[in-house]
């Protein structure tokens, strides 16, 4: 698979999620890198902007438990360079209309995330 730089493609530039993927089960984290890496370089829409809806779609479904997508999404933003800022305006944004206790599980990951020392206001992405 070739290198593409992380601000071109999330999936395809972080080493470390693929390697979470492919920890999963082996064929599935290929067919997942290769799909999402696909969707994730699209040229339009850019990538912390795909990394923000990907969350939001994490908290519409439900998909917000420590070891779910959302953990993974957030870090993703982080790395993508949205702040934990951004992040927490958009879960009080999805409260209106996903629903306030799918976002308080949210706002716990995020805080999780939040308390490793990834993602404090103001710290630059990793």
């Amino acid at each position: 698979m070739s290198k593409v730089p992380i601000e071109e493609n999330a999936v395809l530039g972080d080493e470390e999620l693929q390697a979470s993927l492919k920890s999963v089960s082996p064929r599935w984290g290929d067919l997942c890198i290769r799909a999402a890496g696909e969707v994730w370089g699209l040229p339009i829409i850019p990538q912390k902007t795909k990394a923000l809806i990907a969350v939001a779609i994490d908290v519409v479904t439900c998909n917000v438990g420590t070891t779910s997508p959302l953990d993974v999404h957030v870090r993703m933003a982080l790395k993508q360079g949205a702040t934990r800022d951004e992040l927490e305006e958009l879960l009080l944004f999805l409260s209106i209309y996903a629903g306030f206790n799918k976002v308080a599980s949210a706002l716990a990951i995020l805080k999780l995330v939040d308390g490793s020392g990834e993602a404090r206001s103001g710290d630059p992405p990793r």
